[in-house]
């Protein structure tokens, strides 16, 4: 046992191959290896257009394009204005209205995809996937699928913070000791 540690340990500093395949060994994280296979996929799409896009000349018509793909493989009903359960959180039988994909699977997704984008040597500044349209767009989905379930999203308030100020029993005048309270 303890061979084999050493043996790993002087191939592995020595042998670019040995610490490629020593980091292979390591599992990657849920995470991670969603991030990889969300990267892949993105790439394989952009591949399969005509003509093939490349990843330097990709931009976020592309990747609009690329989430409106993805509604296709969605498992989230969203009722048209049109249906008797629009408006529903729950409805009580089965409509014809079409699956998407839920708002918060591609607000995930764009967010791995940014992270991928950048660790495979993209700018930080061109980054399609922080383009404002695609915010703009998360918004649209996430506001008509609310809608249609009925459900509306509102922004948490935030807390405000009172200071409240208590005098010292040593000196009545003293006002240098405040409380912070959440209300």
């Amino acid at each position: 046992m303890l061979g084999q540690d050493n043996a790993s340990a002087s191939a592995s500093s020595s042998d670019p191959q040995a610490q490629a395949q020593a980091q292979a060994a390591v599992p990657l994280s849920r995470y991670e290896s969603q991030k990889r296979r969300d990267w892949n996929t993105f790439g394989q799409y952009l591949k399969n257009q005509a003509p093939a896009v490349s990843l330097s000349e990709c931009n976020c018509g592309h990747v609009l394009e690329f989430l409106r793909y993805l509604d296709q493989f969605g498992k989230t009903r969203v009722h048209s204005h049109g249906c008797v359960f629009f408006g529903h959180p729950d409805p009580p039988a089965p409509c014809p209205c079409p699956l998407k994909q839920a708002w918060g699977s591609l607000d995930a997704l764009i967010g791995r995809l940014r992270a991928a984008y950048e660790e495979h040597g993209g700018s930080s500044h061109a980054n399609p996937f922080g383009n404002g349209a695609i915010r703009t767009y998360l918004r649209e989905v996430k506001e008509c699928q609310a809608k249609a379930r009925g459900i509306p999203y509102q922004k948490k308030k935030k807390k405000k913070k009172i200071i409240i100020t208590s005098k010292s029993n040593n000196n009545p005048n003293d006002d240098t000791s405040p409380l912070t309270q959440m209300a």
